[in-house]
Formats: C-alpha cells, sequence, structure tokens
C-alpha cells in the first residue's frame, strides 16, 4: 500500500503539473522534461504492479480516485474548463485526494474495521491539508486568476490566516478526541506529539506566508512538511 500511494503520487503529481505544458509545447521538450517523463514511466510500471497487490475494494476505490484526479487536470464536459479552473473548488478536490489515499486506502487495504476514529482521522486530514494549501493560495494570490475564487481572495490574506489557525486548533482537538485509537500506547502518544508539533510548524509557515515569498516557500518548504511529519514519527 505504502509503495502504491508512493509511485501513484509520482504519476499523478506529474500529469497533474506537466500535462497542459506536453500539449502546449510539443517541439520545446528538454532534457530535464525528458528525464521527468521517464520516471514517471517508471512509476507508472511500479503503479501497476502494486495495485494487483491490493484487496479488490482498495483496488476499486483507488480508481475513484484516479478519476478526481484526472477530473481535477482534464476537461471532461463539453464548454467546461478542468476542476482546477472551477471556482472555489479547487482546494477541497486536492484535500480530498490526499484523504482518499493517505487514510481511507490505507485502512481498506488493511482491513481495518470503519469505526468513529477513521471519520476522525479522515476530518483531521483534510483540515491538515486544507491549511496547507492555504499557504500556497496567498503566496499564489498575486497571480492567480480572480476567476478561482480561493479564499485569500474571497476574505483577504488576514482572515485566511485566521482561518487557518483555528482549523489547525479544531486538528489538535481531533487528535485528543481520537486518543482512545486502539494502537500500542507508544504509539498513540508519539503520534499525538508529531501532530501537536507539525501544527506548530505550520502555524508559523502561514504565519510568514505572504504574496511576495520566493516560489521556493511553498514548492519547497511547504511541500517537505509532510516528509517532516514523517520523519518525526520515526524517530519517536
Amino acid at each position: 500500500m505504502a509503495y502504491f500511494a508512493f509511485f501513484g503520487t509520482i504519476v499523478g503529481y506529474n500529469f497533474v503539473k506537466y500535462e497542459a505544458l506536453v500539449r502546449a509545447k510539443k517541439n520545446k521538450i528538454r532534457l530535464e522534461f525528458k528525464a521527468i517523463v521517464f520516471l514517471s514511466f517508471l512509476s507508472l510500471s511500479a503503479v501497476g504492479f502494486y495495485f494487483f497487490q491490493l484487496q479488490r475494494i482498495t483496488q476499486i476505490v483507488s480508481v475513484g480516485v484516479f478519476f478526481v484526479t484526472i477530473l481535477y487536470t482534464l476537461p471532461f464536459f463539453p464548454n467546461w474548463k478542468n476542476a482546477r479552473n472551477w471556482a472555489g473548488v479547487k482546494i477541497y478536490i486536492v484535500a480530498l485526494c490526499w484523504v482518499g489515499v493517505t487514510v481511507v486506502l490505507p485502512i481498506l487495504n488493511a482491513e481495518i474495521a470503519i469505526t468513529w476514529d477513521f471519520y476522525l482521522k479522515c476530518i483531521q486530514r483534510f483540515i491538515l491539508i486544507f491549511v496547507l494549501i492555504l499557504i500556497f493560495e496567498i503566496i499564489d494570490l498575486a497571480k492567480d486568476d480572480p476567476y478561482l475564487q480561493t479564499v485569500p481572495q474571497q476574505i483577504g490574506v488576514k482572515k485566511t490566516k485566521m482561518l487557518g489557525y483555528f482549523l489547525l486548533m479544531a486538528f489538535g482537538l481531533l487528535e485528543i478526541l481520537n486518543s482512545n485509537i486502539n494502537f500500542n500506547g507508544n504509539i498513540k502518544y508519539n503520534s499525538q506529539y508529531s501532530s501537536f508539533l507539525l501544527s506548530c510548524v505550520i502555524a508559523i509557515a502561514l504565519a510568514f506566508a505572504n504574496e511576495k515569498r520566493s516560489k521556493y516557500y511553498t514548492s519547497f518548504w511547504v511541500e517537505s512538511l509532510p516528509i517532516l511529519w514523517w520523519l518525526m514519527l520515526l524517530i519517536l
């Protein structure tokens, strides 16, 4: 399941990011881009291999997540834009895809009983990704099409940050409510520590976000926060 999610993320991310570039500049493909295509092809092969190692229900749901990703990138309906350009919708689609891949699929594949803990984790993960995307929307505020109606475009940067802080507090509260999860005690508390620490780091990143930040503020630092979370879990 972990390998499927890892390689699937590479394929999905590269498809979303570079699909339009391929269609627009077919004759201007540089060596670096060819390397990305090659990496994506290898990852797609790995996805196909690990897909058939999954439980049947996991396969079915993963196909659903895949189609949401395709819908996000390609316009399936006549005279409609892709879901990425639907006004006010992008942030919810991305967060839902994250929930599907990082919570729903692993739980289904492990055949763990669906309890209230599962729903709390889904809400918690949705909140976390929602806040991370708020940082991206603040950074991109100056260049985003006003039609997109991103959160900062609708309520302003200051209120967007306040919303982010409120959601992070809700994330921490859900972590406390979910403290009775039926894991080994050390795993439970270590997960709580890492979640609270991650919330603090995200709050700091949100506080310093503004339209004048370098693109690396999000494309490197913010996008690396899930990796930081994973490392904290390993260390603890």
